[in-house]
């Protein structure tokens, strides 16, 4: 009996463990999930310190269009060791700090400046153009917590803090077989009877997309003795995804292949269009997917299924891609019990966000997946959609941060 779409990603996500913790350079967690929370280890800004180039001044000197005396300078990275005495203005640089007595900064472009005397003709309020200690950020707060990602902004607040490193989850080693003797590798001589191994390509990408390794382990042959040697290679890494071979065909062997090698069977088909012979199972903590052959069931499956398992392993809080909402720009039929995913193009119109087909939906037609901007999800009890409906929307390619 098929799984549903919604019970099928409950059932491998039940089962999918975290790795164990590593630290790696900062640059090199890039785009992933802190282990562990993070906190301030001091005040941010550590002092006040200017906005602007321009001059420090008190807010009480600048009630009208007087000159104040240019009593110092104080560059990016010098010292504020003397008091802003009244009716005088201190240059001062971006980043400087602040010297004791003033209030404000004014910008140098709302000054003027003749022999030795500033002009500062604009209204200047308490606080201008300051960044005070700890507005940003206080000492002992949380910077990111366990399972945040980690973006630029957020390895620039760890090294505004002197964090080096940080702690994350080890990154999967996925180990990716394509199966079926129609197949040749990429660069091999290629009879007219013969396919391209491209599947194992796009799912290498899909991997590495996600921050995870993928090790391409070539093509088992339609046969037991070919699967059994390829999948007990596979079953030595953190992950084994498997592509074609899982129908119900005479020369399909995956599912023999994988019992004689101990790996329990979750389940074997899901309710969905396309990728209905999608399987799951488990050796041991190590979770083995086997997809459909069709290059955009393959690419589809992983994404709804391997992908948030993968990104669970990593320790990422958000599993899912994000969906949007748009409509349909052409009535849409399906078959009722399935979800059915739809590659789609968007548009927007008026500022609503629409979206029609990007082609021929047959699961052969790659072309289709390469215009798509989105894929639409056609909910399983409905028999098809009206022009001009709302649908769920995930988008495409979307990088992890």
């Amino acid at each position: 009996m098929p799984e549903s779409f919604e019970n099928a990603r409950a059932l491998i996500l039940d089962r999918i463990r975290t790795l164990p913790v590593e630290d790696v350079p900062l640059l090199d967690a890039l785009g992933r999930a802190l282990a562990e929370p993070v906190m301030a280890t001091r005040d941010l800004p550590l002092f006040d310190n200017s906005a602007m180039d321009g001059f420090a001044v008190r807010t009480a000197d600048c009630s009208g269009k007087q000159s104040l005396r240019i009593s110092g300078y104080i560059p990016a990275g010098g010292r504020a060791d003397s008091l802003l005495e009244p009716g005088c203005a201190i240059r001062i640089m971006t980043g400087a700090p602040v010297p004791q007595g003033a209030d404000a900064v004014v910008p140098v472009e709302d000054t003027r400046e003749e022999s030795g005397q500033v002009w500062v003709d604009s209204p200047v309020r308490v606080r201008d153009h300051i960044r005070f200690a700890g507005e940003d950020m206080k000492q002992g707060e949380l910077v990111a917590g366990a399972g945040s990602v980690l973006r630029p902004a957020e390895l620039s607040m760890l090294a505004s803090f002197g964090y080096q490193s940080a702690r994350v989850h080890r990154r999967p080693r996925v180990a990716i077989l394509s199966t079926g003797d129609e197949l040749v590798e990429l660069g091999q001589p290629l009879p007219d009877d013969r396919i391209v191994n491209s599947n194992s390509w796009s799912l290498a990408a899909q991997i590495k997309e996600l921050g995870a390794e993928p090790v391409m382990l070539g093509i088992a042959r339609d046969s037991l003795a070919s699967l059994r040697e390829k999948l007990a290679e596979g079953l030595k890494y953190d992950a084994l995804i498997t592509s074609a071979g899982v129908s119900a065909g005479d020369r399909d062997f995956v599912r023999e292949a994988l019992a004689e090698l101990e790996v329990e069977p979750v389940f074997w088909k899901v309710d969905i269009k396309p990728g209905r012979p999608t399987a799951f199972g488990m050796k041991g903590e190590l979770p083995v997917f086997s997809l459909p052959g069709n290059p955009v069931s393959t690419m589809m499956t992983f994404d709804q299924f391997v992908r948030p398992a993968l990104l669970k392993m990593m320790g990422h809080r958000q599993l899912f891609k994000a969906t949007l909402k748009a409509r349909l720009l052409q009535a849409a039929k399906k078959k009722g019990g399935r979800t059915q995913f739809m590659r789609v193009s968007l548009e927007v119109r008026d500022g609503q966000l629409f979206v029609g087909s990007s082609g021929d939906q047959n699961t052969g037609i790659l072309r289709t997946m390469v215009r798509a901007d989105a894929i639409a999800i056609l909910e399983a009890d409905r028999n098809g959609y009206e022009a001009g409906e709302e649908v769920d929307i995930q988008l495409l390619s979307l990088p992890m941060y």
